[in-house]
Order: C-alpha cells, then structure tokens, then sequence
C-alpha cells in the first residue's frame, strides 16, 4: 500500500481547494496507473492555527499504486492546480509506501498534535526524513506539516464521519453557483438525522453550497456514506463535473482538549467548566460577552482577574447569543471553543447547574412595601409599619435555559465542531437545524 498526503494548495483570494487537489490525483491513479484507490481522507487540524486559509484541511490517498509512480502523479497534480502565485500558499507532499495502518508511532502522535497544538516545518521535515519518507514542497514547504500528518491520521484517529463533494465545471469557476434552493432544504429535511450541517433553517441558508471562487459545487455531511450521497443527488443543480467521498474526522470534536481555566492557552482548543463570573454583556456589533471562572467553591472576593477567562459569542452565532445572554453569575458551564487573543470564542456550551433564586431587598408583611435598610449590618425596617428582618429574602427566579448543551447554529459551525444531533453528549440536547 501506498499512503499520499498533501496540503496547502488553496487561496482566499484566488480560490482552489485541496480536496479537489486530491480527488484529480486519485482520478489520475486510477485512469492512468489502473490503481485501486481504497479512500480519501479529509482531516480537519488545528481551527486555530494562523496560517491555514479556511477550513486547515490536509488530504490523504491510500491506494495500491506503486509509490514512485504515485509521487509522480500527484507532485504533477500539486504543481499544476495550487495557487502559488499567492506566497501564503506553501503546498506539500509526503508519500509513504507502507499500509496506512503501519504508520511509525511518532507519526501518529505528529497528527494528534497538528490537531490540537502547533507544530513547525522543521518539524514535519525531520520526521519526513527520519522515516525515508518522499516529499517535496514549494515555497517554505509549511504544507508538509499537514502532509505528515495526513499520512498518519488513520491510525491516529479512531472517529470517522463522511463528506460528499460535488465539483463544478472549471469555466463556471468564480462565478454565482446555480444550486436550487428549495430543493437543497428538501434533501436536507430527507437526510437529517444522519446528514447534517446541510442548511441553516434558522437563517434560512444554504451551509452546504460554499461562496468562495474555487471549484466545489457543494459539499454533504453526515454519519453514513449512502446517506450524504442520498441527499447530494436529490440537489438541483448545475451539472457536476465530478464528485467524491471523504472519510474525515469532521464533526467529531477531535481539536478539544480538556482543560481548566487557569491553564488555558491561545491557540488551543478546550472544554472548560466553570462559573459564571459576570453578567453577560452585549457590545457594539452584536458581540456577547462573559466571564468565567474555575468552579471550585471559595471566596468570590479572594478571586483575581488573572483566574477569570473572558468567553465570547460572536455576532456570526446569531441565535446562540441568546443562550449566552440567558446565563447569570452563579451559573455553572462547560465550555467549549478556542482560546485567542485572552478569550474563548464559544462553539458549544453546556449548563451544568442553574442559580435558581436571588436576595432581593424585604417586602413588609403589613403594608406590602419594600423596607428601608435600617443602616449597616442592622438589617431592614419598614418605615411606616415599624416591622424589621435581619436580612434579604429570597426570591424565585424565572430562568430563560435550561440545563443541558447548547450550539452555535450551522451557519456559524466549525468544519470540526460536533453537532449535538450526532448524540454522546453527557447532558441533554437542544441541536440547533
């Protein structure tokens, strides 16, 4: 067996997709070296990784093809589609010639870590070295990273899901896609459960019809196989040039970390609990923030701001927002998000423990009225009626959440993020379709 792994052939401005990168090498395999192409894997790494362009995906081939042959192709194929005229797009490719099950060990730990942490070039170069491993790059060769880790995904992850993606005719690249609607809603009502992240019927959108200028049509995700193909073929659409199935960790969770608050960094991915530290708060563009803190009992006035980590629901999670603004202090979560800048950009949260009164000043028994503090720590007075309590009340709160896990809507998810409706959650589940 043969294993292929590439990345980095894409723009944002210019356009490409290195799953399209990667279903021409494995036509070319196939077609011209009567190959057997066994599967094509999409792994999603690092969402917070400062180089990616947008989805950070590296593609594996794992077919039967003789490896010097199989470089040949696909170092034609690299050349020939990645936008290099753009010099942040760095492609790589790594070939293995062993089954994608034999990768060494310190292969596998490299792409659990280029999911998770940060890796360097130097890095990938070494293991491509110390393995015997072909390669070659353009550029800084970042795309190495993510071919070596590529190549050893397979048995670094134990957790699949499936995309069906269709691929335009070249001319009618960078132009409007010609996808109907109503027939893309339709599918996807056919299609749900197991197929998922199609649309956004909350926003009324189409998630599963890219508007970048590169070569993909449409793209369907979902738990089976059979079933992501269902619903791509019930899409009115403009015809397809061409269409292919991925295995691929997306959907899966798989950048999250567990963690606690004080050891959380940027660039990383977690799933912190914690306490509501501060009320939540709107700010100019819609953005809600909030503050949280480890949630082990103490002292609130020992705390310092350095214990505390700011969470932010961002106006892109449209709807979510609410669920962020429904929290009060005292309130304890699980979230879940990647830390930059000092702040954790919300993907999913979960409410572990609702605060379900609050101290309000007294009400006088005899004349209805709210009392008058009597001065400091001699409790409260009723001016008119003269009665007195010792201290506040305690007030019934009317909560707008309920316990459980919540979700950014598919409009807003991560190619990674796992959508509730894929279940294994630990609390009960409110999915957002």
């Amino acid at each position: 067996m043969t294993v292929v792994g590439i990345d980095d052939t894409d723009s944002r401005e210019r356009g490409m997709c290195t799953t399209y990168v990667a279903a021409t090498i494995a036509d070319r395999l196939q077609r011209d070296h009567g190959a057997a192409v066994s599967r094509l894997l999409l792994v999603r790494l690092n969402p917070a990784v400062e180089y990616k362009t947008r989805g950070n995906a590296a593609l594996a081939i794992h077919t039967d093809c003789d490896p010097d042959a199989a470089f040949a192709v696909a170092h034609d194929r690299l050349e020939a589609l990645s936008e290099t005229a753009d010099e942040r797009t760095n492609p790589g490719l790594v070939v293995a010639d062993h089954d994608p099950g034999d990768v060494p060990a310190e292969v596998s730990r490299f792409s659990r870590a280029a999911i998770r942490d940060h890796l360097e070039i130097g890095d990938a170069a070494a293991l491509v070295d110390d393995c015997g491993y072909r390669s070659w790059h353009a550029g800084d060769g970042r795309g190495r990273i993510g071919a070596v880790a590529a190549v050893g995904a397979w048995t670094a992850l134990s957790e699949w899901t499936y995309e069906y993606i269709s691929y335009r005719e070249p001319e009618r690249w960078g132009t409007p896609r010609d996808v109907d609607h109503d027939s893309v809603f339709a599918a996807a009502d056919r299609g749900y459960p197991a197929v998922w992240d199609t649309v956004d019927r909350g926003e009324d959108e189409t998630v599963c019809v890219p508007h970048t200028p590169g070569p993909i049509l449409h793209g369907i995700r979902g738990d089976d196989p059979d079933a992501v193909r269902a619903v791509a073929d019930r899409i009115a659409a403009e015809p397809a040039a061409a269409s292919q199935l991925f295995v691929t960790n997306q959907g899966t969770d798989v950048h999250l970390r567990d963690g606690s608050i004080p050891e959380a960094r940027n660039g990383r991915a977690y799933r912190l609990p914690g306490r509501v530290a501060s009320a939540p708060e709107t700010r100019r563009g819609g953005h809600v923030f909030v503050d949280l803190e480890p949630p082990e009992s103490g002292d609130d006035s020992a705390r310092t701001a350095d214990e505390r980590l700011t969470c932010a629901a961002f106006e892109p999670t449209k709807r979510f927002r609410d669920r962020v603004r429904a929290l009060r202090v005292g309130d304890r979560i699980t979230a879940c998000g990647e830390v930059a800048d000092g702040t954790l950009k919300l993907e999913k949260l979960a409410v572990r423990d609702l605060v379900r009164t609050e101290r309000v000043t007294p009400t006088c028994p005899d004349c209805d009225r709210r009392m008058k503090s009597a001065g400091r720590n001699q409790g409260y007075r009723c001016r008119d009626c003269g009665t007195s309590r010792d201290e506040k009340a305690t007030r019934r709160l009317e909560r707008d959440v309920e316990l459980g896990w919540y979700e950014v809507p598919p409009c807003a998810r991560r190619h990674v993020a796992k959508p509730l409706v894929r279940g294994g959650f630990d609390a009960p589940i409110h999915p957002e379709r």
